[in-house]
């Protein structure tokens, strides 16, 4: 295996599952400030205030929201809201930072809050404590030569644009999302890697109202303020480099029946292609006609839609890889198994992590050669890791040996995929610090090579302890990935 000189080896936390400081430094609410803590069999609920006093939860994810007709958005002493503090960069940057540095991290990839630079909308105008924190977050990152990778959007906007505005169906955030997006790229001049997006896709795998053609309509106004941002990067710093990233929701025919090849190759259209062809070739894919016929689906997109498009193309596609699922038409065939945003049947191959998910590395390299062979820009492995139960001994060590396994085999299959002529840029690992689940809003879901002391009601010191796999990790990125012993 032989990776790159230059590659871009790191990990990647995100605001508002690592940040905490919901209410600190200027930032308004978003979206999972009003998230309760659920667990891996009870969704994440919402909390709200009627009118007449009731208090009452919804079913909520992400920015997925169904509030009663008159309900607002509300916080109640009472309940616990793990994303309010999560593990608590917002304090400990600097100590994290260091931790990073010590491990040899060459990039980290973390996202900005909207709800932090622009609380209030575009007409409120800029919080100028926000931006003082990420010039602190990247002026640490740039002491021991970190290298930003920074997103502008993960499910972290202003939560008053989902509860007055109607959220991304409305065009109007088009403009508001590209004027936040040309502050930050003007302003932190010291991030050369930006992406748009993370996990634009995930409104095709997930969504509480079920209503396809809101979703879809939300799904093309982001894709079209993402290209407007590409565009303007590219107009305005052309030594910079931009990319947008979708979750990686692969699967494999469980079968050879035929038809369950074609049910697999639909499933990759739908769920995956529809929007890295879109951002990548600057139009929609030729199938997307089928699909929003199969989904009563129909999209208005204007001619100066199309131009954006067209005219937005990035520079490098990221993708998250936990692990793979399988499609069959045949009924009753195997049992269902959990995944990241999508469940499926289990793969009878491969084994499973603590949360369902099945570990497939062999899958990673199988479909980085179809992301290379059908885009040919370089990929970006932004989200690689294992979500398991970690145990903190009293001396302080957590031997996460089951960790270390399964990035061993995942950063070997990277590898013989570079050397079998894929260009892959970079490899940021999910949770490098233990954050809170966007999922279920539990914390004993730990990826980290970090321990952090807090538990799923928020109890602990917050104390930061190395993981056995810190170690490794550390040795890895030394060795250029050679070393994986």
């Amino acid at each position: 295996m032989t990776f790159p000189k230059n590659f871009l080896w790191g990990g990647d936390i995100s605001a508002n599952q690592a940040e905490g400081g919901w209410n600190e430094g200027g930032k308004s609410p978003n979206m999972t400030d009003y998230h309760l803590g659920g667990n891996i069999n009870t969704p994440r609920m919402a909390t709200y205030i009627m009118p007449d006093g009731t208090r009452g939860k919804t079913p909520a994810i992400m920015e997925c929201l169904n509030l009663p007709k008159g309900a607002k958005l509300a916080v109640f002493e009472d309940e616990f809201y793990p994303n309010h503090k999560a593990t608590d960069f917002y304090h400990h940057y600097k100590e994290d930072i260091a931790l990073f540095a010590e491990m040899g991290f060459k990039v980290l990839n973390l996202t900005l809050s909207w709800a932090r630079v622009y609380p209030w909308g575009v007409e409120k105008g800029i919080n100028k404590q926000g931006i003082e924190f990420y010039h602190n977050v990247f002026s640490e990152c740039k002491k021991y030569n970190i290298e930003p990778l920074v997103h502008l959007y993960k499910y972290d906007m202003p939560a008053f644009y989902i509860t007055e505005k109607g959220g991304w169906r409305n065009r109007e955030l088009i403009d508001e999302f590209v004027t936040f997006a040309q502050t930050a790229v003007n302003e932190f001049q010291e991030v050369t890697y930006w992406s748009t997006f993370n996990e634009i896709n995930v409104l095709q795998a997930i969504a509480i109202e079920k209503d396809n053609q809101a979703n879809y309509e939300k799904l093309h106004n982001q894709l079209v303020a993402s290209a407007r941002v590409v565009k303007y990067v590219h107009d305005n710093y052309p030594q910079k480099k931009i990319g947008c990233m979708v979750a990686g929701l692969f699967t494999h025919a469980l079968t050879c029946d035929p038809l369950d090849e074609a049910a697999n190759q639909k499933q990759m259209q739908d769920i995956y292609y529809y929007c890295a062809d879109t951002f990548v070739r600057g139009h929609y894919p030729s199938y997307a006609q089928r699909l929003w016929k199969e989904l009563g689906v129909n999209l208005y997109i204007s001619e100066q839609d199309r131009n954006d498009l067209e005219n937005g193309k990035v520079d490098f596609l990221e993708f998250s890889y936990y692990s793979s699922n399988v499609i069959t038409t045949h009924k009753n065939e195997g049992q269902g198994v959990s995944g990241n945003l999508l469940g499926g049947f289990k793969n009878p191959y491969l084994q499973v992590s603590d949360w369902g998910w099945a570990i497939d590395p062999a899958g990673l390299k199988y479909f980085m050669h179809e992301m290379y062979d059908r885009y040919q820009i370089p990929l970006f492995n932004c989200e690689n890791g294992l979500g398991a139960y970690d145990t903190l001994e009293e001396n302080g060590t957590v031997h996460d040996t089951y960790r270390i396994a399964y990035h061993k085999e995942h950063i070997k299959a990277m590898g013989e995929a570079i050397d079998e002529g894929v260009d892959l840029m970079g490899y940021t690992t999910w949770g490098c610090l233990d954050l809170v689940s966007a999922g279920t809003g539990e914390i004993r879901k730990r990826y980290g090579f970090i321990y952090v002391d807090v538990d799923d009601k928020g109890n602990g010191t917050y104390r930061r302890y190395k993981k056995d796999s810190f170690y490794w990790y550390k040795k890895c990125i030394e060795s250029n990935g050679k070393d994986l012993d």
